[in-house]
């Protein structure tokens, strides 16, 4: 129980590293913004390295769909919240079933 819970956590990190790092994609300018695009690249990896991971632990079908999945949804909130970008009742309801689709897969899988 203690190692399902640890990557949880761990999951949760990776989902978080991986949503500040795309959050970041404009400030690097096409990657010709060479700081904020090793910032990018390092978040990407450090994101990655941790799934890799979780995977010692949950099924790597549930991990990847979650860290998918929630990443998706998160990154949508944050260009609304933080970058401006247009939130239609289409686009929250597809994020609705993103969040749905992956709860799914946890009842499924762990």
């Amino acid at each position: 129980m203690c190692d399902v819970f640890a990557a949880i956590v761990l999951l949760m990190a990776a989902i978080g590293i991986e949503v500040a790092a795309t959050a970041l994609l404009p400030r690097a300018e096409g990657f010709t913004d060479l700081g904020w695009s090793a910032a990018v690249l390092l978040g990407y990896g450090v994101s990655i390295w941790l799934l890799s991971l979780v995977v010692r632990t949950l099924p790597v079908s549930v991990a990847y769909a979650v860290w998918a999945g929630v990443g998706t949804a998160a990154v949508a909130v944050a260009g609304y919240v933080f970058l401006g970008e247009s939130m239609t009742w289409l686009k929250a309801l597809s994020l609705a079933l993103i969040v749905v689709g992956v709860v799914g897969l946890n009842a499924a899988g762990v």
